[in-house]
């Protein structure tokens, strides 16, 4: 199979290099613990970031920004309606928006308001392979799975089936990360084994998959931004000699990430794909 040239670490350095010059304005309704991280995430790269999530004005925020993310890691019932707000002005505008399930499968209030929002109509949905597993099985389209020591291959049936019943990218991040369709499935390998020890890098990460989609097509963009950050994260983690540096370490390194800082640290590789 020859390799699909919107799947590779150039067409990634191109998104990168879109994005940048763009610098879009990046909405975030994200959990408490994930705000500061993910605003320095996407300033560090090359987005604008806002977190509005007041039900007043949601509506005239996302007509004016380029991407939004939904995080459900702090709920509320005040956060849910501007949730909904959100995301229905953002698909009437065409705005791409991401869902990030947080914590999918802990508890039904959770799991039932994910379920709703995977069928609102997200661009994508990025989650852990205990939440892809949960929010497909809870939402009809997959086993349902709680172990949060799952892998991302062991979520991969589950992504693709949630995918297909959504519309939705679906990104599973793990040792490997995975991007799928439904159809089309890409391997992303990067980051480091610290990364999960330092609260909110998951959340950030989906803040910057939402700028890529702000000027790429959901599933390049969750391809490109995947492996800069992972190559970005890898690169930081040779820095450090544990987790609590490591958000600073991750800023700088998405400051200065160029090609060559995402041939070395990450691969991209295709791994499923029909009709080609």
């Amino acid at each position: 199979m020859s390799p699909n040239p919107s799947f590779t670490i150039e067409a990634a350095t191109d998104a990168l290099h879109a994005m940048r010059a763009a610098r879009p304005l990046v909405q975030n309704i994200t959990n408490y613990v994930a705000m500061t991280i993910s605003a320095n995430v996407l300033l560090a790269v090359g987005a604008s970031p806002a977190m509005v999530h007041a039900t007043e004005e949601v509506d005239d925020f996302v007509a004016i920004s380029n991407a939004l993310v939904i995080n459900i890691g702090t709920l509320s019932p005040t956060w849910i309606e501007g949730m909904q707000r959100a995301a229905k002005r953002a698909v009437a505008l065409g705005k791409p928006w991401l869902l990030d399930p947080v914590g999918c499968g802990a508890t039904k209030f959770r799991t039932d308001f994910a379920v709703e929002m995977s069928r609102a109509g997200p661009s994508i949905i990025r989650g852990n392979a205990s939440e892809i597993m949960s929010l497909a099985g809870a939402a009809g389209a997959g086993g349902k799975g709680v172990d949060s020591t799952a892998s991302s291959d062991a979520a991969l049936e589950a992504g693709k089936a949630l995918a297909l019943a959504s519309g939705a990218v679906v990104a599973i991040t793990g040792e490997t990360d995975y991007v799928t369709d439904g159809t089309t499935v890409v391997a992303i390998t990067g980051g480091s084994p610290l990364m999960p020890l330092s609260t909110a890098l998951g959340c950030a990460l989906s803040a910057t998959v939402a700028a890529f989609a702000a000027v790429c097509p959901p599933f390049e963009a969750a391809v490109a931004a995947i492996a800069v950050y992972g190559a970005a994260g890898a690169a930081a983690a040779t820095r450090v000699t544990g987790p609590g540096h490591l958000p600073a370490e991750l800023c700088d390194a998405l400051y200065v990430v160029d090609a060559d800082m995402i041939a070395r640290y990450a691969t991209i590789r295709v791994v499923d794909e029909v009709n080609v």
